[in-house]
């Protein structure tokens, strides 16, 4: 009876050196039961391997396991949790695979330690074998498998779990049921969790909780809300995490599309945030950091910083994740110097910047167009984090400063920092814009390695790659070696095959991606309204036009401004304007297309009428707007006007006139005549070596017969451009015009002498819905040209 009373006691003060991890006492124990000869004991010998499994010693709790003369099923046990517990999964694969028996612990032991490891797919095939050798899943074992489906994003795998967990009755645990319905919210099985939650008898705050997340993810955020007024109705204990939770959705809330918030319908936006703000202090919640934090979120993200402000200055404490918050929320609203003068606040305040503070101050220089700031604070960064280093690229790429963006990634390779697709990404899209191919290629190779290659994301970066280096039969290539696509790379490959004039294939691919059940986007829409405008197919514009308005995009800006491209360009520029009249929002990109439109079509006095209409607005022209109203004066003869609106462009609106500009004065002086103001424009503008300038020149000499200034400009476009053949057309054609034969001979002749062609003409017309192209390739207008000089 002494000795039963003493191995109890020896095994509760184990039990107790487990509990608290006591290293030396559990030691002091293990000597004594060597020293007394009781090594040997089963039970004390289980207990000593999980002392030592617990305090991280598994090198001596394998010792002991090996020593052991009789070994159970718990002493196995003790063993592989030991090991799946330090991650030595290896090893715990090598004690699984010798075990004389196993039960349900076993295999759940394993799967479980599988999946927080993040070898997902490897839980999941343990978990088969144990279908297969006839284990009967348990509420731990499905949890961890769900949890590992949700990880792999594997929902087919997910269902047939699912049917599992409804055949053997477990589909009602509620344990099981939340990983379950995370599972659906991680693979985006909205249908499928909303039934499952359904299906729960009595859901708990995990369960609500869950559903919240996934309704506001897909952006059913009233549901989410809904979801959170039942489970405070139906008296379900509200937490901490539950409010983080529906402090997310609200962040979501009133972001709705196409512009349109609450605050269309006459409610602040953050009302629901404020709502749940006052049952927080209500439920007594205010001093939880973690929920001070995601209130803060909710503000910062709704872009109320006035009202994250003055929260943030009232708060009882804070830490980095709320000044990080607040830098973040200012970076958003482009505000530079608040989130510069909170990283500031934040040091003096003896907080150190983490790499997420730094992150956030770089999108806040990057969404200001500050880049030089930007570069200032990465530098100071002694070992930049992967994250930091896109942020840096992509701000240098979006401002188009492809050069810096390309020497960073290199330096970034110098340091060894291995790039992720993002970072690939964004140098493909810096190759793209400089049109460096060889680069391109490169980078290619480089995500061949990384084994990026049948990456979605990047692939439709190398698809605008190719394109826009002229490459399509390459970027094909990618687009149809691909196993999947996502409606990225069917735009890339749309806007790739338009940007190389191949606009019939475009609208072919267009329709087959409609066929496969891809739903279109904004950037579909425009890119195919381009190719109806860039073949003058109005009637398929129309049907384009009738599809936008069924998939509920016609308040949609961007589409907006390319429906008015396409009316304009297909000669409908009353339809054009029609629609522009009815949209709800406008912007820079609008009022342009509409002036163009009206340019386009010779309609002058209106292309002005809507320039001031744009400026009475409050919308301030930008270059392009003032090239569209130029060139509508020019093609209107409103040469007086067009010169009012040239002097006003950085007099007004601060914009510098750039050589588009002049090219429509000049043209405007030209066809009307007026010479002496056209050569005086000439010789004080910086764009004098620009051939655009001297043809347009000489192009108006043409029509007014005016030789002399004609024979400069000809003469400054040959030596600008000596292998244009227009300078010696137009030349030769005004000496025709004026009966000087053996001039007009001699410059027929100086082109043949420098070898000069001219590229054949071509017309085409759109019966019934499709384009017939006709080249000229017998030089017919050259002949024309000429004629007179060979009689």
């Amino acid at each position: 009876m002494e000795s039963k009373a003493v191995f109890t006691h020896l095994a509760n003060l184990l039990q107790f050196c487990i509990d608290k991890k006591a290293h030396l006492s559990g030691k002091i124990l293990h000597g004594y039961i060597f020293r007394n000869g009781l090594s040997a004991d089963t039970f004390l010998s289980n207990r000593l391997i999980k002392f030592y499994s617990k305090c991280g010693d598994t090198s001596t709790a394998r010792h002991l396991f090996d020593k052991m003369p009789l070994k159970n099923i718990f002493s196995w046990h003790a063993m592989l949790d030991g090991y799946c517990k330090a991650s030595k999964l290896k090893d715990a694969h090598e004690v699984f695979a010798a075990m004389p028996e196993r039960n349900t612990v076993s295999w759940n032991t394993l799967i479980s330690a599988l999946v927080r490891s993040g070898f997902e797919r490897e839980a999941l095939d343990v978990y088969h074998l144990m279908n297969l050798e006839g284990f009967m899943p348990t509420n731990f074992t499905l949890a961890s498998v769900f949890s590992a489906c949700g990880a792999f994003v594997d929902v087919d795998c997910g269902r047939e779990c699912h049917g599992v967990a409804i055949k053997i009755g477990l589909d009602k645990n509620v344990f099981v049921a939340n990983a379950l319905l995370c599972m659906y919210a991680k693979c985006r099985g909205i249908d499928d969790a909303i039934q499952a939650f359904g299906d729960l008898s009595i859901p708990n705050e995990v369960s609500f909780t869950a559903m919240m997340g996934i309704l506001a993810e897909s952006g059913r955020v009233e549901e989410a809300f809904s979801m959170f007024r039942t489970m405070h109705r139906t008296g379900i204990r509200i937490d901490s995490v539950s409010l983080s939770s529906v402090m997310g959705v609200c962040a979501k809330d009133g972001s709705g599309e196409f512009g349109i918030t609450s605050e269309s319908y006459g409610f602040p936006s953050n009302m629901h945030g404020q709502q749940i703000h006052g049952l927080t202090v209500k439920l007594g919640f205010e001093r939880d950091l973690h929920l001070i934090n995601s209130l803060l979120d909710m503000y910062a993200k709704k872009g109320d910083m006035t009202s994250a402000a003055v929260f943030f200055n009232n708060l009882p404490e804070t830490s980095v994740v709320s000044w990080n918050i607040m830098i973040g929320g200012y970076g958003q609203k482009h505000d530079i110097e608040k989130a510069l003068d909170y990283m500031q606040r934040m040091l003096y305040q003896g907080f150190e910047p983490d790499d997420v503070t730094y992150i956030n101050m770089l999108v806040a220089c990057i969404k200001s167009g500050d880049i030089e700031i930007g570069r200032r604070i990465f530098d100071r960064m002694l070992c930049p984090s992967l994250s930091s280093w896109n942020a840096i690229i992509s701000g240098y790429s979006q401002s188009e400063n492809h050069i810096d963006a390309i020497k960073l990634f290199r330096e970034m390779q110098f340091r060894e920092v291995p790039p992720d697709r993002t970072t690939l990404s964004i140098v493909l899209s810096s190759c793209a814009g400089m049109g460096l191919l060889e680069g391109g290629k490169q980078l290619h190779a480089a995500s061949i390695r990384a084994l990026f290659h049948m990456d979605i994301y990047l692939a439709s970066g190398l698809i605008g790659l190719y394109s826009k280096c002229h490459k399509i039969e390459m970027a094909k290539c990618i687009f149809n070696k691909m196993p999947e696509l996502d409606i990225a790379c069917w735009n890339s490959m749309i806007a790739g095959l338009s940007l190389n004039s191949l606009d019939k294939e475009a609208f072919s691919l267009f329709k087959q991606m409609l066929g496969k059940g891809l739903l279109s986007t904004q950037f579909s829409y425009a890119i195919i309204l381009s190719c109806c405008a860039n073949l003058s197919s109005l009637s398929q514009g129309r049907q384009i036009h009738a599809q936008i308005a069924k998939d509920g995009y016609m308040n949609d800006v961007f589409v907006g401004s390319a429906l008015i491209n396409m009316y304009a360009k297909c000669g409908d520029v009353d339809g054009a304007r029609e629609f522009f009249d009815e949209m709800p929002f406008r912007n820079i990109v609008t009022w342009n297309e509409m002036i163009h439109g009206y340019a386009q079509n010779g309609r002058g006095e209106e292309a002005v009428s809507i320039y001031e209409d744009m400026i009475e607005s409050g919308e301030e022209p930008d270059a392009i707007a003032f090239v569209a109203v130029l060139t509508a004066c020019s093609h209107s003869g409103l040469v007086d006007m067009g010169i009012e609106i040239f002097n006003s462009m950085k007099l007004k609106h601060g914009v510098d006139p750039l050589v588009d500009h002049y090219t429509c004065i000049i043209d405007a002086l030209g066809r009307a005549g007026r010479f002496h103001e056209a050569e005086a424009l000439i010789d004080r503008m910086p764009y004098k070596d620009d051939p655009i300038i001297w043809e347009v020149l000489l192009s108006s000499c043409r029509v007014h017969a005016n030789v002399s200034l004609g024979r400069i400009a000809a003469e400054e476009l040959f030596r600008l451009d000596p292998q244009n053949s227009a300078p010696y057309v137009l030349l030769g054609n005004i000496y025709s015009s004026l009966g000087r034969w053996e001039e007009a001979k001699v410059v027929r002749k100086l082109m043949s002498d420098k070898q000069v062609s001219k590229n054949p003409g071509y017309s085409w017309a759109e019966p019934k819905n499709r384009m017939e192209v006709d080249l000229n390739d017998d030089y017919r207008m050259m002949v024309d040209e000429f004629e007179a000089a060979n009689l």
